[in-house]
C-alpha cells in the first residue's frame, strides 16, 4: 500500500511539473519596466507615458504570446526624483525577467538611473529625456526617440529672434534639464544679437516676489523658463499679475494641460506664451488616430504629452525582444541581446515617426515643434497651434 503511495504521488509530481508549474511558468514570463513620476505635481505627464507604453504591450505584444511567453508590465513610480529614481533601478535591475525599461520623463532622474541600467546591461528606450548627456555618455543600452536639449534650446533661441524679442530674461529650475537647455538657448540667443539682462536659477514653487522684482524692473521682451510646468506656470502667472506684458517662454517640461489648470488666462494676456518641444500633441503625427481613440477609450482622457511617445518606446522594446528570442531559437534572449537589437532596428514604423538610432542611440532625425498657447482651458491643450516645425538631425 505504501509502495503505491508513493507511485502515485511521484506521478501527481510529475504531472504539476510537466502541466506547467509556477517554476516552469515563471521561465517563460518577460517584463518590461517603465520609470515615470507616477505621483506627484508632474503625475499628469508620468501616468500617461506608463499608460502609453501599457497600451503598446496589449497592443503588439502579439507575436511574443504566440511564442509562449508570457508579458507583464511592471511599473516604477520615479516621482521626479533622482534618488527614488535609482533605488528603482536597483530593484528593476535585479529582476531577471525584466528586459528592458521605458523611461524616464526627467533628464536629472534618467541619468543616473541609467547608470545602474548600463552596469547590468539592462536596455532602456527613453520617451522623453532630451539632455545631451542622456546618449553622448555612448552607453550601447541607452536609447531615445526624442530630440536634444542642445537643438530645442537653438530652436527656442531661433524663435525668439525671428519674432523681435531683443532682450530677454532666463529662469532654470537647477535641475539637469532645465539648467541645460536654459544654458543652451542662453548661448544661442547671444549669439544671435539678443541681450540676456538675467540668468538666474530657483527651485521655488509657491513665491516669486523676489525674482519677480529684477524681471519687472528690467521689463525684458521676452521671460524664458528652463525647466518644469509646475513651477513656470506659477511664475508666469504671478508676473503677469504684476504687470508684466512681454512673451513667455518654455520648453517641453511646460508641455502639459495641467499648466493651464494653474496659470488659466494669464498664459494669453501681454505677447502670449508660447513653448518648444520635441513631443507634438499626439494628433499632429499621422500614425496616432487609432491610438487616440484606443487611449480615450481605455483611459477616459486624451493621451497628455509624450504618452504616444511612451507607447512607441514599448514598441520598440517588443520587436527588439521579439528579433532577439527568435534568434535565440524562441528562448527568453539575454539582456545584452536586446540591447544589441534595439540598436539594430532600421526604419521602425511607429506612430510617432520612424526611428533608426544612430550609433549612441540618439534617432538619425529629431523633430522639434514650437507651440503657442491660444486657451485657458486645460481640455483644449491639445489643440494649441503649432507655429513651427522643424526635422533636425543630432548634432555629431
Amino acid at each position: 500500500m505504501r509502495k503505491r503511495l508513493t507511485v502515485v504521488l511521484s506521478l501527481l509530481i510529475a504531472a504539476s511539473v510537466f502541466a506547467g508549474s509556477p517554476a516552469m511558468a515563471a521561465g517563460k514570463v518577460i517584463k518590461i519596466a517603465t520609470q515615470s513620476p507616477l505621483s506627484g505635481d508632474q503625475s499628469v505627464v508620468g501616468v500617461d507615458i506608463k499608460r502609453g507604453a501599457e497600451l503598446a504591450m496589449e497592443q503588439l505584444g502579439g507575436p511574443l504570446t504566440k511564442m509562449g511567453f508570457t508579458l507583464q508590465l511592471a511599473p516604477f513610480d520615479d516621482m521626479a526624483n533622482p534618488d527614488t529614481g535609482v533605488a528603482n533601478a536597483k530593484r528593476i535591475v535585479s529582476d531577471p525577467a525584466i528586459l528592458a525599461v521605458v523611461g524616464h520623463y526627467n533628464s536629472g532622474v534618467q541619468i543616473p538611473a541609467s547608470e545602474v541600467y548600463h552596469s547590468s546591461g539592462l536596455a532602456n528606450v527613453s520617451p522623453a529625456n532630451t539632455n545631451p548627456k542622456v546618449t553622448t555618455r555612448g552607453y550601447p543600452e541607452i536609447n531615445r526617440i526624442v530630440g536634444r536639449d542642445d537643438v530645442q534650446g537653438v530652436v527656442g533661441a531661433d524663435f525668439a529672434k525671428a519674432n523681435g524679442v531683443k532682450t530677454v530674461f532666463v529662469v532654470q529650475d537647477k535641475t539637469a534639464y532645465g539648467q541645460g537647455i536654459a544654458e543652451f538657448f542662453k548661448k544661442r540667443a547671444e549669439q544671435n544679437g539678443i541681450k540676456v539682462l538675467g540668468f538666474e536659477g530657483t527651485e521655488e514653487k509657491a513665491n516669486f516676489d523676489p525674482l519677480l522684482m529684477p524681471i519687472l524692473a528690467g521689463n525684458p521682451d521676452m521671460v524664458y523658463f528652463g525647466g518644469m510646468y509646475s513651477q513656470a506656470a506659477v511664475m508666469f502667472k504671478q508676473a503677469r499679475e504684476k504687470g508684466y506684458q512681454g512673451m513667455f517662454m518654455s520648453d517641453d517640461g511646460f508641455d502639459s494641460s495641467d499648466a493651464a489648470k494653474i496659470a488659466g488666462q494669464t498664459l494669453t494676456g501681454g505677447k502670449g506664451a508660447f513653448y518648444s518641444t520635441v513631443s507634438g500633441p499626439a494628433n499632429v503625427y499621422p500614425g496616432t488616430a487609432k491610438f487616440i481613440a484606443d487611449f480615450k477609450a481605455k483611459y477616459n482622457a486624451a493621451p497628455q504629452p509624450f504618452a504616444a511617445q511612451g507607447y512607441d518606446s514599448m514598441a520598440i522594446c517588443l520587436k527588439a525582444i521579439e528579433a532577439a528570442a527568435k534568434a535565440n531559437g524562441g528562448k527568453i534572449p539575454t539582456r545584452a541581446a536586446v540591447a544589441k537589437a534595439i540598436r539594430a532596428l532600421k526604419d521602425y514604423k511607429g506612430i510617432t515617426g520612424t526611428y533608426t538610432f544612430n550609433k549612441i542611440g540618439d534617432p538619425t532625425t529629431a523633430k522639434y515643434f514650437v507651440i503657442k498657447v491660444a486657451s485657458p482651458d486645460p481640455t483644449k491643450w491639445s489643440t494649441n497651434p503649432i507655429v513651427q516645425t522643424l526635422d533636425i538631425a543630432p548634432p555629431q
